[in-house]
């Protein structure tokens, strides 16, 4: 069965969770689906630099001052080229905000919100920071599925471990890991280095290589759902088909 909800915690700072997160809403969008990224890393605040409009609501307003808002008050589209929708939750708001924000009771309210997304797209991802945060302990608990996401290197591997200690002393299950900048075992899934920076992204809505053939591939392990999305010549599938084709043509040259 589909997922609907995934927590992306990044096992160390740095590791790219907020841009996998974006790429791979955005590949769902690329299959025709709703995704919303709700950031949960608020000292970060990493999903705010996607955002090209002004932030004048954002998901902190939402867990604190503004509990009565819409989930909607607070999002931002991007990727107005994909056939479905990217909508990004993000935080952007002063410390003392910040500090409420991380509060128990506000926790319960991410939470609620990220249930409020569920119900509205087909697909939500969390952003959060590594398990040390009401906020962090509220993504791996209201969401359907936990992955780790780790750079691929050996520190890496060893946060990895730290990792799932820490969700499992929370009371959840990490339940798959997926490696940036590489291939590292035990990851379930790897994604090479995106060629572009926040500016490109998301980078998947038009590429056909590498990378994005690896983040529809991250995307069906993460939600356990299969994509019908096409790559070109550029990707490894596009590859593989051209020298089949080239195959072909020398066998019936040779006729």
């Amino acid at each position: 069965m589909a997922a609907t909800s995934l927590a992306l915690v990044g096992a160390t700072g740095g590791a790219g969770t907020t841009r996998t997160a974006v790429e791979l809403a955005a590949m769902g969008a690329r299959d025709g689906r709703s995704v919303a990224v709700v950031d949960a890393a608020y000292a970060t605040q990493g999903l705010s630099e996607y955002v090209s409009d002004r932030i004048t609501t954002d998901v902190t307003d939402l867990v604190t001052d503004e509990r009565d808002e819409p989930l909607a008050s607070a999002t931002h589209e991007v990727g107005d080229a994909l056939p479905g929708t990217v909508a990004l939750v993000p935080a952007r708001a002063p410390f003392e905000r910040l500090a409420r924000a991380k509060t128990a009771e506000a926790a319960r309210a991410l939470g609620e919100r990220i249930e409020e997304a569920a119900t509205a797209y087909d697909h939500v991802v969390v952003d959060a920071p590594p398990v040390a945060a009401n906020q962090a302990v509220a993504a791996v608990m209201e969401t359907d599925r936990v992955a780790a996401v780790l750079p691929a290197n050996r520190h890496g591997r060893d946060a990895l471990q730290r990792l799932r200690g820490r969700i499992e002393d929370v009371g959840s299950d990490l339940h798959l890991s997926l490696a940036t900048g590489g291939d590292v075992p035990p990851a379930d899934a790897a994604l090479p280095e995106p060629a572009g920076d926040v500016a490109s992204a998301p980078e998947v809505g038009s590429d056909d290589g590498p990378y994005a053939e690896a983040v529809a591939r991250a995307f069906e392990v993460a939600f356990r759902a299969d994509l019908d999305v096409e790559f070109g010549e550029d990707g490894v599938l596009g590859q593989v088909k051209t020298a089949t084709e080239q195959a072909t043509e020398r066998i019936g040259g040779g006729d």
